[in-house]
């Protein structure tokens, strides 16, 4: 356990630097060039990449030892965070102001590069999880990664928006270097009890068709990963538009030190399933926790107030970690050790696939229907009365209707056979024959 703590230790310095990195990112582009699109683009960016890579980056982790792969985790994006700092230096601050710069549109990639290079310790993680925690109590772990994510989310949600306020991308930057450089020494330092790399000589290094196989082979699982991705797509709404609308009602400096607060939901929602684990049957606390989120979701803009925005957006986080956790409990257990890496990085990327076409489209049709729906459009006169009027609560209109549409889905999927198989696999689990004669 003394090590399972250094390592979520790790992970928070690791998570503090590159998603302040993100944040700050968003925010001052955002900040800059006054254009949802490009905040849209950039976010879908980000999902693109990480969808593409998450198969290698899982195959990364099952064929090398976890602390070797986390560390060139940190050296990628230690790299990459001093390249940026040198472009961000060498340019005049009118190159970041215009939408179609082209400089703008090579720094931020390069910068989302850097931060995407940590989702190769967000897969190993997991796995390290079933290497050093007995299976009884990996649900309470699960818990407590979900806390070091909450804490690192607190962390950069507190400093982010100030940094941006205070000198743009240059302290984020510097910033970035310093606890890269920390992260990176720590885990060069830190002994894990990985004795051998855990995995089947005639496998290839990226096994797309064995893992899908593997997928395929445990009943529901697929399905499992498929209503993740769907929630993903409606997720994308989220990510594309929710700076904006948060902008669009306070100062960025609130609206970072109002996400440190918020993201305290992160904290008590991994406090408690590291107190209390997540029952008898996961499954069924991720149906019940999307179903909260969803109504949320639905609510939580309905009028144009920050304070319902909080309250609500601080329950959908606090809610968020059971979601999470319960799919690496359930991953843990069902699927075989040497295809944890690959499984992982599969579920991530399918997952994700769906987000980028929600989030490079939606700033597109926010500024093309919902926000002229509801300023110039039909929707001041139907609902304009009681919902209001004007940008923002054109925006508010899409995390409206994706709510109610998220909350469909969950009360169907949950309903359908393949999550009732899933649940049975896993409260009934005996290991069996899967492809390549691996066991379960």
């Amino acid at each position: 356990m003394k090590t399972f703590y250094q390592i979520l230790v790790n992970t928070v310095l690791s998570n503090v630097t590159n998603m302040t990195v993100w944040f700050a990112l968003i925010f001052f582009v955002y900040l800059e060039t006054k254009s949802v699109t490009a905040t849209s683009i950039i976010s879908g960016i980000y999902l693109v990449l990480t969808a593409a890579l998450g198969i290698w980056f899982g195959s990364l982790v099952d064929h090398n030892k976890k602390k070797t792969v986390m560390i060139l985790s940190g050296a990628i994006s230690l790299s990459i965070y001093i390249i940026g700092f040198i472009v961000y230096l060498i340019y005049p601050a009118e190159t970041w102001k215009s939408p179609t710069s082209l400089v703008l549109w090579v720094f931020a990639p390069l910068l989302l590069v850097g931060v995407i290079a940590g989702n190769i310790r967000s897969i190993a993680v997991p796995t390290l999880v079933t290497i050093l925690i007995p299976e009884d109590d990996r649900a309470k772990a699960n818990g407590l990664v979900g806390t070091a994510f909450g804490i690192a989310f607190l962390i950069c949600s507190a400093i982010s928006g100030v940094l941006v306020g205070l000198g743009g991308m240059f302290y984020v930057l510097m910033l970035g270097i310093v606890m890269m450089i920390l992260s990176i020494l720590h885990m060069w330092f830190l002994q894990i009890p990985e004795k051998e790399i855990v995995h089947l000589d005639h496998q290839p290094k990226v096994d797309l068709r064995g893992t899908y196989a593997v997928v395929k082979a445990i009943p529901g699982l697929l399905a499992l990963i498929l209503f993740t991705t769907i929630n993903n797509f409606l997720g994308g709404a989220f990510m594309g538009l929710m700076d904006a609308y948060g902008l669009s009602l306070v100062s960025v400096e609130t609206w970072g030190f109002l996400f440190a607060v918020i993201s305290c939901g992160f904290i008590v929602g991994g406090l408690f399933i590291s107190k209390y684990g997540l029952g008898k049957n996961p499954l069924v606390a991720m149906f019940a926790a999307n179903i909260i989120i969803w109504v949320i979701s639905a609510v939580f803009t309905i009028q144009p107030s920050i304070i319902l925005l909080s309250v609500g957006m601080f329950i959908y986080i606090s809610v968020v970690p059971f979601i999470e956790a319960a799919e690496q409990t359930i991953l843990q257990k069902v699927v075989p050790h040497e295809r944890q890496g690959r499984v992982f990085g599969f579920a991530h990327s399918v997952e994700q696939s769906a987000s980028p076409l929600t989030t490079f489209l939606i700033g597109p049709i926010a500024e093309t229907f919902f926000i002229p729906f509801m300023t110039t459009g039909a929707g001041v006169g139907l609902i304009g009365g009681w919902f209001g009027t004007g940008a923002d609560r054109g925006i508010a209109l899409v995390f409206t209707v994706t709510g109610i549409i998220g909350l469909i889905l969950t009360l169907f999927a949950m309903n359908t056979k393949y999550y009732r198989l899933l649940s049975e696999r896993y409260m009934n689990h005996v290991p069996e024959a899967l492809p390549d004669g691996e066991l379960a």
